[in-house]
């Protein structure tokens, strides 16, 4: 492996790097976790009939379950697109100007979701759709850039920053929402209305603040030409046909792939869908939801610095089993305790101080078993089942709320991928991984 210099690890473009989760977070924070699921949920009960179903595009649907099935879907699509793209992103050196193309096309996605209102389900679904395949595609260009701009013992600490800069832009911008729906009234506006101008928000915000790690980030290589008739997606196809051929080579990181699959569902579903949850099983009021989540976004903030020391004390690995420990106990806990408001944000609490430090550390530690220059695909598949993009879990959510109508028993199901993941994690050898993918042992793995 050629190493980079350390002088090339510059701290601008970390900072730079870093404000692109800055950015994104919003449409994070903001749109997945707190504003659509209830909303979008409300338009679709508005436009069901009688017995609760709607019928998108002829297929009979219960109105709760129309939010899950579009994460899914999102995520479905990404299944087929973003290993592509990362291979092109690989292949051509574009990986910036990739980034910069999907996070504007989602940042303006997300802006139209002003117009969202009344029975347009549909409408509200299409541009979910576009804006979530567009912000995983950016967060894959994002993850790809960490090798190389930060030292293999650095990893640990710059993706805990990046991540805990994400929790505290999210939070910044859900307190001027926060502030909104609370004065809505005294504002001369509805509460629909100031939930469609939140939610406008974030994408003016991700549209902003991408515009600093554009100007920041460094491209290290040409733009690859093309050979004479040839075209990126034909040619990206070929070089992930054959990463996917080579991933057998690597199967410590392809169990570790395996696991963060399950683990993660669980994770992205939990966020994605619990204010949903709160709502509809609670009874929470748009005001207390997004109290919680604000709340958290700083607990998080925290937490994710937090659990980088965890890191460096017990290793990477096993801080990340810590909070998949953790993780499993609150989702039994919220199937057979959590009854009242109050201890629905006591366990937010729980959740925020291990929410960074699962996601940051497992992301710094994934990138120490890929190949160099392959960056871009191995994130690609990765980001498969990164933060609010996940699929089986919302599929699985979304069909035992449908066939049992339990909110409880759906959170349940959840159970299964932390656990899953947790046993698979325990399986994988990182040393071994690192090694055969040709890169340096850092001192804490």
């Amino acid at each position: 492996m050629t190493s980079i210099a350390d002088s090339d690890y510059s701290r601008r473009e970390q900072v730079g790097w870093y404000m692109y989760d800055w950015a994104n977070s919003a449409f994070s924070t903001t749109v997945i976790t707190v504003f659509l699921g209830p909303y979008l949920t409300s338009i679709a009960q508005q436009a069901a009939n009688a017995e609760g179903y709607i019928y998108p595009l002829g297929i009979e649907v219960l109105a709760d379950s129309f939010f899950p099935y579009v994460i899914s879907l999102s995520v479905l699509l990404q299944v087929f697109f973003l290993p592509v793209l990362g291979a092109v992103a690989d292949y051509s050196h574009l990986k910036k100007q990739m980034l910069g193309f999907f996070a504007y096309l989602g940042a303006f996605a997300t802006m139209a979701l002003y117009f969202v209102q009344g029975t347009n389900y549909m409408l509200g679904g299409g541009l979910f759709l576009v804006a979530n395949l567009s912000f995983g595609a950016g967060i894959v260009f994002y993850n790809s850039f960490l090798p190389e701009i930060s030292s293999p013992d650095q990893r640990d600490t710059v993706s805990s920053q990046g991540w805990a800069l994400g929790y505290l832009g999210g939070g910044l911008l859900l307190v001027f929402n926060l502030y909104l729906l609370t004065q809505a009234e005294t504002l001369g506006i509805s509460t629909g209305h100031a939930v469609r101008i939140s939610m406008a928000s974030a994408g003016l915000w991700w549209a902003l603040f991408t515009i600093v790690p554009m100007i920041t980030l460094r491209q290290r290589r040409a733009r690859k030409k093309l050979p004479h008739g040839g075209h990126y997606a034909t040619i990206g196809f070929k070089q992930l046909v054959q990463t996917l051929k080579d991933l057998p080579k690597f199967p410590q990181t392809l169990l570790f792939l395996v696991a963060y699959l399950l683990y993660n569902d669980g994770i992205q579903t939990a966020i994605a869908l619990s204010a949903q949850f709160g709502s509809q099983e609670l009874g929470m009021s748009e005001t207390s939801l997004v109290s919680l989540i604000l709340m958290v976004q700083f607990i998080a903030f925290a937490g994710a610095l937090f659990f980088n020391y965890v890191a460096k004390v017990l290793g990477t690995k096993r801080a990340i089993v810590v909070t998949l420990v953790i993780w499993t106990g609150t989702v039994f806990y919220i199937y057979a305790f959590l009854q009242t408001e109050f201890q629905f944000f006591v366990l937010g609490a729980v959740i925020a101080v291990v929410l960074g430090g699962s996601q940051a550390l497992s992301r710094s530690l994934f990138s120490h078993m890929i190949p160099q220059g392959q960056e871009a695909e191995y994130f690609s598949l990765y980001e498969v089942s990164e933060r609010g993009t996940s699929w089986l879990g919302p599929l699985a959510f979304g069909l035992v709320l449908q066939f049992t109508g339990s909110y409880r028993l759906a959170i349940l199901a959840l159970a299964a991928f932390f656990l899953a993941g947790l046993v698979l994690l325990l399986m994988v050898n990182v040393s071994q991984a690192i090694k055969s993918a040709g890169n340096p042992l850092p001192e804490h793995i």
